[in-house]
């Protein structure tokens, strides 16, 4: 399969159950579910651990591109080995692969998109690169540090807050937009429209 023919494998990652369904670390989860929506696919099983939808974004045409969304049903801290078996089922190379994620050292809601790089302590992102190397797409959603000595953990394993859930929709809503402009029309341009 020549690249051009390759998908594109967009990861949400977050962590399986209703109980962590509202948490900011399931925020790639969220973005993962309106880009489903948007393509008019639903998420089935896959063997690798995941579950998957398989669609196309962009209108017909030239920056009509294949893609896999996927939310790995492992834990967060083992994502690595779902996106792994995925890229081999698929046949992705390294640079169509899209973390979806969130990211503590930036400002709620504030996006930036990126290739490459660390894993800034991310448990998700830790797990793919050991698996797969740093080379991959992210696009890291913004929910700023916790308050006073709230521990990161807990921070991460709570729910938005009444105040961040004003701007959720919104922000869910934007990062699906610049994940559907990075496959289309690449990096360079969904970072000058969405880095913000």
């Amino acid at each position: 399969m020549s690249d051009d023919a390759a998908p594109w494998l967009i990861v949400g990652l977050g962590n399986p159950g209703p109980e962590y369904a509202g948490n900011r670390h399931n925020i790639g989860f969220m973005v993962a579910d309106l880009l489903a929506e948007r393509i008019g696919g639903k998420f089935k099983a896959h063997k690798a651990r995941a579950q998957v939808v398989e669609g196309r974004i962009g209108a017909p045409g030239p920056a009509n591109r294949r893609v896999v969304l996927a939310k790995p049903m492992t834990y967060m801290n083992l994502s690595g080995g779902p996106v792994t078996a995925l890229r081999d089922f698929y046949k992705v190379p390294l640079d169509r692969i899209v973390a979806i994620h969130d990211e503590l050292d930036i400002d709620y809601p504030t996006l930036r998109l990126k290739l490459g790089g660390g894993d800034n302590g991310h448990n998700g992102l830790k797990s793919m690169t050991k698996s797969m190397g740093p080379d991959y797409h992210r696009v890291r959603c913004g929910i700023g540090r916790p308050p006073g000595r709230m521990q990161v953990a807990d921070f991460v394993l709570k729910d938005f807050s009444s105040t961040e859930r004003k701007e959720l929709d919104w922000f869910v809503d934007r990062t699906a937009d610049s994940v559907e402009c990075l496959v289309q029309e690449g990096l360079e341009r969904a970072q000058s429209t969405y880095n913000s």
